[in-house]
């Protein structure tokens, strides 16, 4: 990084990315590790490598810290915490999609916010901008996905979760398809385009020709770019956008080996996650606009839809990679009223919701909570601003 001073880098979290993450800022001559906030007891954190630097004081991260790292992956504690970092002036950078889409949109105007390139929509907004940087106009904006299973068995995610060394909740939520929905989510509301259908299409292939066929086509349709994902078990871990250009380009586009047109395929095919958030951190301390967030008035959510019959007095305690629940994108305006995913935790049901079933606040009694609070004022804020003008 190209600061006359040493950068002081907050972190929120201590799981999977937190660590790596602290791993490579070891690396960075310019950064060096200010706090790090866990909810775990101090002394029961032995796998992070720097134990000196846990606190579970939110006050002395802010106060350490230059710029803060949030990678929790849970919107009611980013609910907790961002704005109280945003508040104090200080930039927040995030791997954390499920806050974004859930309650981030309250926090777009309390400070410098944005989600960093690394996880896919990041990386799909840095290809956005390269993209139009080019002349190339972006139509769909689409995940690679290798596999799917709407309900996944608890054997199968104890056995991945053990393997990849991650959570049971995030392993599953991975494979019954709620973190694409939440990702494409983000992608849909931060780089302004919609949904072609509830849960998306989720077009099965691997051609990425036929992709921006059949996707660039489902584009046209609507009149306006969509966020997409492709599904196929020979995918790379990438992005890409299905995008036009100028006709008089087309000879020279051909040349450059991007094909006939007229939906050409921007690739990126690599995601690096926590290797590459050092990308936005630099661009937040640089003065440049937040790379990608929620936006102020989001169009597209991520509802709850049961995986399994559901009681009344059912508890709930965890909706976003559960065994109960998983997420779908929705318009917000169609489906008003609906569970978002993400704040589906400690929820007991009041009636009967059957499979594939749409969650609406009416099934469920939600604790309350700042998430729920913040995810109240942004639906009224859309369905207001979807509200024809009285006539004067």
């Amino acid at each position: 990084m190209n600061h006359p001073r040493e950068i002081s880098v907050g972190i929120i979290g201590t799981g999977f990315v937190a660590r790596h993450f602290t791993f490579e800022l070891e690396r960075r001559p310019h950064c060096r590790l200010a706090r790090v906030l866990t909810r775990r007891p101090l002394d029961r954190c032995p796998d992070f490598p720097h134990p000196e630097a846990l606190t579970d004081s939110l006050d002395a991260l802010i106060e350490a810290s230059d710029v803060v790292f949030e990678c929790t992956g849970d919107a009611f504690y980013a609910a907790r915490t961002i704005g109280r970092v945003l508040d104090a002036g200080k930039p927040v950078v995030t791997l954390n999609a499920e806050f974004h889409v859930t309650v981030g949109s309250h926090f777009v105007d309390r400070g410098l916010l944005s989600e960093a390139e690394g996880d896919q929509p990041g990386c799909l907004a840095a290809l956005a901008e390269d993209a139009v940087a080019t002349g190339f106009t972006p139509l769909v904006y689409c995940n690679m996905k290798a596999f799917l299973n709407r309900n996944p068995s608890p054997e199968e995610m104890r056995y991945w979760a053990e393997r990849q060394d991650y959570s049971i909740e995030m392993v599953t939520s991975f494979t019954d398809g709620t973190k694409v929905q939440i990702e494409q989510c983000l992608v849909a509301n931060g780089l302004g385009a919609g949904i072609a259908k509830e849960d998306l299409i989720g077009l099965a292939t691997g051609d990425l020709k036929h992709a921006a066929a059949e996707l660039g086509a489902a584009a046209d349709r609507q009149g306006h770019p969509i966020s997409e994902y492709i599904l196929d078990r020979g995918l790379q871990h990438g992005v890409f956008i299905i995008a036009r250009h100028d006709e008089r380009q087309a000879l020279a586009l051909r040349n450059f080996k991007l094909g006939e047109g007229p939906y050409y395929v921007l690739i990126k095919d690599y995601c690096l996650v926590q290797l590459e958030v050092f990308k936005t951190i630099e661009r937040l301390l640089q003065g440049r606009p937040p790379l990608l967030n929620n936006g102020a008035v989001p169009r597209v959510g991520v509802a709850s839809i049961a995986k399994r019959a559901l009681e009344p007095g059912t508890v709930i305690a965890r909706g976003c990679g559960s065994f109960d629940l998983r997420g779908t994108c929705v318009n917000i305006a169609e489906r008003p009223g609906h569970v978002p995913i993400c704040l589906a935790s400690d929820v007991r049901v009041t009636r009967r919701v059957e499979p594939g079933q749409i969650l609406t606040m009416d099934d469920v009694e939600l604790p309350e909570t700042e998430a729920l609070a913040a995810w109240q004022a942004i639906e009224r804020r859309v369905l207001d601003a979807r509200r024809p003008a009285r006539a004067s």
